[in-house]
């Protein structure tokens, strides 16, 4: 496997009682030469934690003036990317940046162009909870395999993983958590790129522990999925 720089983009939003440990997480690796941090105005004391915080040189930060969503921080990180692969990397403790490692292998052996880190495809620790999230989550799969043509079995998964070259070329509209359906019908719509999954471990969190993202969320998913299917 040739050895490949990797660009880390998290997106903050009040995540202070995780936002050191998981940087420290990421910063342990030494495929990580790019940590680009936005924090989408967050009022819990992130924002000062970040700015007062000594990393080393591979981290960039960045700060929104309002909070617009998780797709707008990302606008805002990958434009700022430098290094040939980059990766999401939310700003909490759900996912594990240690399966960065296998994760960019098909791209490094060149057999890749994105993959994507599945929760559901099996072999790796999952968190038993939230019934009802998994029949979403199934559910978007399932329809964004319909509409693509496509046998993801984790659409909405934070870990998507790509060489420049293809974010580059994505001009990502959505500002709040559509980005997610967004980035992947984009990525699905062009064939010639060469997608793969990867399992990956999930310990997922509940929302008194600060889980954000709930069923509401599908119904946005679905439309975008369905509008990207017919529109650039």
């Amino acid at each position: 496997m040739d050895i490949i720089a990797l660009s880390v983009v998290m997106p903050v939003y009040n995540e202070k009682n995780f936002i050191s440990k998981i940087i420290d997480k990421v910063l342990k690796l030494d495929i990580v030469k790019e940590l680009i941090i936005v924090d989408d105005f967050s009022t819990d004391g992130t924002r000062e934690l970040l700015k007062n915080a000594k990393f080393d040189g591979r981290v960039k930060i960045y700060y929104h003036d309002k909070n617009m969503g998780k797709g707008a921080a990302l606008r805002t990180g990958f434009a700022y990317v430098t290094k040939e692969v980059a990766v999401i990397q939310d700003a909490d403790l759900e996912y594990d940046p240690n399966e960065f490692t296998e994760m960019i292998k098909p791209i490094a052996d060149g057999q890749a162009d994105v993959v994507y880190g599945s929760r559901l495809s099996g072999g790796r620790p999952q968190r038993v909870y939230m019934f009802w999230h998994r029949v979403g989550n199934d559910l978007l799969s399932f329809v964004t395999n319909f509409l693509y043509n496509s046998t993801l079995t984790d659409m909405e998964t934070c870990y998507k993983m790509f060489r420049k070259s293809v974010i580059d070329k994505i001009k990502i509209k959505s500002n709040d958590f559509s980005v997610e359906p967004e980035l992947t019908a984009k990525i699905l719509k062009n064939k010639a790129l060469r997608v793969y999954e990867v399992p990956i471990s999930y310990y997922g969190r509940t929302y008194a522990e600060g889980k954000k993202i709930s069923w509401k969320h599908g119904f946005g998913a679905l439309w975008t999925l369905l509008k990207y299917r017919f529109v650039d």
